[in-house]
């Protein structure tokens, strides 16, 4: 909560688990599309129609006006905003939502609306990943105790658990994920109050930071992670493999001129202007051929950037050992002199030689492919899901998301 594009399914869909897709809650309209292109790609059905008649184009709109549907992973869309939508469009989102057994804004969702059922047949796992905006370290510290901040939103799934106990059934196996901010001393309060919550309703809590680096992904991305099972049950987290792949592994070898920046916009990285809209942009060139943790880029922005090498003039470019890139929340451009092991892209040379280029080098953004690979999203999954999204939407689907292969870990301990 929220699903996201799925990444809790795509792990135990690569594991060749038998499993069911059987709630998520998502109201970001195009993460709920990324949900459908991925996982429900035969389903073509069309839920507007009703009997004969089908139903009305106003009908659906006040439906999803009523659902709280969001376009900007904000705020929901106003009745104005869901107006203007094309029937089409409005068709479309309905559908989604209804393929995906999507139950949309979880300050709707009651107990009985998960549908728990036959606990001794089957094991019911429920993953929720609050938003971090306000624990993250580059958010705003607002914390998670206040349920009007949107990491608060954490006691809307404390809620839903106590409804489902009260109506006699609870998920076996409940997994979050986090910056590791949620157990740093300014949050440790709330969230020792939530294990104990948790506790209360019955599970035994274990929890880890997990960095993708150890589970075979080259991205720097770090993240708290708890495993609550419900009963008398243990568990132990995954223990790290050797990384094999570096960043240069998860590059495609053929990227369209569109991702490299001009010459007007290294003038303004030069100069600290440079943004997408409106951020400014850190680039680092590590030793380690890692890939800094992606984030959402909302809107376009911050989309990351990293050094290539020229093989022809145009066209193919190759990754050199060793590119890496930072886009961390908070960013601001970095120069300074080629440094022992590290080669600056962009340097000051001192004199009116400010901002050059080195002549075999270029710069140009990671595609959306490359962020998918970054979070252990197999190519075919990536090419279904970039159907429907706009680059600007993608981005942000894979910033948002959990590495898949840290999930695979994780769940391999629940099964085996």
């Amino acid at each position: 909560m929220p699903s996201g594009y799925g990444s809790q399914a795509l792990a135990l869909k690569y594991l060749g688990v038998e499993f069911e897709h059987w709630k998520i809650c998502e109201w970001a309209v195009k993460s709920i599309q990324a949900y459908k292109d991925i996982h429900f790609t035969d389903n073509n059905t069309d839920y507007t129609v009703a009997g004969k008649l089908g139903v009305s184009e106003e009908w659906i709109k006040e439906w999803l006006y009523k659902k709280g549907i969001s376009s900007n992973y904000n705020e929901p869309m106003t009745k104005q905003q869901i107006d203007r939508l094309s029937k089409e469009q409005a068709k479309t989102i309905y559908n989604n939502i209804h393929a995906t057994h999507n139950l949309v804004n979880i300050q709707q969702v009651k107990g009985e609306d998960l549908e728990i059922v036959d606990t001794d047949k089957y094991d019911y796992i429920l993953t929720y990943s609050f938003p971090c905006q306000d624990l993250s370290l580059a958010g705003k510290g607002k914390g998670m105790s206040d349920t009007s901040t949107r990491s608060g939103m954490l006691w809307e799934v404390e809620r839903i658990l106590q409804e489902c106990k009260d109506l006699g059934e609870l998920p076996q196996i409940l997994l979050m994920e986090n910056v590791p901010q949620i157990h740093s001393q300014d949050n440790l309060e709330d969230f020792n109050k939530w294990k104990y919550r948790l506790e209360e309703l019955g599970y035994k809590n274990y929890f880890q930071d997990l960095i993708a680096t150890d589970y075979g992904i080259p991205q720097t991305r770090n993240r708290c992670f708890m495993v609550s099972i419900l009963g008398d049950y243990s568990y132990t987290f995954p223990k790290p493999i050797p990384l094999k792949l570096k960043l240069k592994d998860m590059l495609e070898d053929n990227v369209d001129e569109k991702y490299y920046l001009s010459d007007k916009q290294l003038e303004s990285l030069e100069s600290g202007s440079y943004n997408a809209s409106k951020p400014s942009v850190k680039l680092e060139i590590t030793d380690k051929g890692l890939c800094q943790t992606l984030d959402t880029m909302s809107g376009g922005n911050r989309q990351p950037l990293i050094r290539v090498k020229n093989a022809t003039s145009k066209g193919y470019l190759e990754a050199r050992e060793g590119d890496g890139i930072d886009i961390s929340s908070r960013m601001e451009y970095h120069r300074g002199n080629v440094q022992k092991g590290k080669i600056q892209t962009i340097t000051t040379s001192g004199g009116n030689d400010r901002g050059v280029v080195n002549s075999d080098l270029r710069i140009r953004k990671l595609t959306p492919r490359e962020c998918g690979r970054l979070m252990g999203v197999k190519d075919e999954d990536i090419t279904n899901m970039l159907k429907n999204q706009s680059d600007s939407s993608a981005y942000h689907c894979f910033g948002d998301g959990i590495v898949v292969n840290v999930l695979m870990a994780i769940f391999k301990e629940l099964i085996w």
